[in-house]
């Protein structure tokens, strides 16, 4: 799906951003399905360098829309966990769960512009119609659009079998913007993306209105996630043009793998941050980390008050970074 900027026709929509200056906030945004990884630890650090670094602030947010996946003694673990590390954040931490109100509010605005319809596709049906349509890899795919149209009585009658999704439209428009680590990006929202879901048909609002939202509305400017978010980043940019807000910056940072090049995740339960804590220090596990990204030139215990000094973007590097043998 990206394309850096060259392989677009249009640049009508281009988002540049100048290096952070002395008013950054940054943030980190769990999501507490499992213990925290060394993936989201490495997340958690270069937002928390780049936002001190520049003199800024960094907040804590907490997201568990999906609360039956998302335990609240998970929540409080990963609060634990980041303290441990000495992470400090200038603001309590922020409960997506408790914010459904604001997202609603957001919601109707969108509606009220006649940029919401329903979705009563199943998910048999989408699958079906993703087999005639370009796709975006296993679990992103364009939506075909068989709802776009539906007049006012179709929906009513659909209504009455099944709650419906709800789906934001969006234009036959490129978006482009220069991510702090990965470089200049182009998508088309309409080729490459398709209108996608800001509420789900059980209520839960969606990943893209939430994180707009909150973003929005703490004040957030400077996003640091991993590279594999990196596709969202359009969406959340349209949504926010929509709203009314300014665009973050945003650095999409490389991925964290383990010594075989897989993917760290949440099941990987030898890799999470309570049975390495048992084995090593913060400043270790830091200062692997570190070393790993680039920020060091060796592999040593570092603590935060360090490396917030001799941070720098430049050094980061862009691709995959695998653990060292001995974790």
């Amino acid at each position: 799906m990206y394309q850096v900027a060259r392989g677009c026709v249009s640049a009508s929509q281009t988002f540049v951003f100048s290096p952070s200056g002395g008013n950054v906030t940054g943030r980190f945004a769990p999501t507490p399905s499992g213990r925290l990884h060394l993936g989201n630890l490495l997340c958690a650090l270069l937002a928390y360098l780049s936002a001190r670094h520049a003199g800024g602030r960094f907040l804590l947010r907490i997201e568990d829309l999906d609360a039956p996946r998302c335990p609240r003694t998970l929540a409080r673990q990963a609060v634990e966990d980041l303290a441990w590390f000495g992470f400090r954040w200038d603001e309590p931490p922020l409960y997506q769960s408790e914010r459904t109100a604001l997202y609603q509010a957001h919601l109707e605005q969108l509606e009220a512009r006649g940029l919401i319809y329903p979705c009563f596709c199943t998910r048999a049906q989408l699958q079906r119609q993703a087999s005639a349509a370009p796709n975006l890899g296993d679990t992103q795919r364009i939506y075909g659009g068989a709802c776009a149209h539906l007049t006012r009585e179709e929906a009513t009658r659909l209504s009455l079998v099944r709650p419906p999704a709800l789906r934001v439209r969006v234009p036959d428009e490129e978006i482009h913007f220069v991510d702090g680590v990965q470089g200049p990006q182009c998508e088309n929202l309409a080729r490459d993306c398709g209108d996608f879901i800001v509420r789900r048909s059980d209520g839960l609002f969606g990943y893209q209105l939430a994180v707009v939202v909150d973003d929005a509305l703490t004040g957030v400017d400077e996003v640091v996630r991993g590279r594999d978010i990196l596709s969202a980043t359009p969406r959340q940019i349209y949504l926010l043009r929509e709203l009314g807000y300014p665009v973050p910056r945003y650095y999409h940072i490389p991925l964290l793998t383990d010594a075989q090049g897989r993917r760290l995740a949440k099941r990987d339960r030898d890799l999470d941050l309570g049975a390495l804590s048992r084995r090593y220090s913060p400043q270790r596990l830091l200062g692997m980390l570190s070393y790993a990204a680039g920020l060091l030139e060796e592999d040593r215990p570092v603590d935060l008050e360090e490396l917030t000094a001799l941070f720098d973007w430049s050094k980061v590097r862009r691709d995959d970074l695998r653990l060292p043998s001995w974790l």
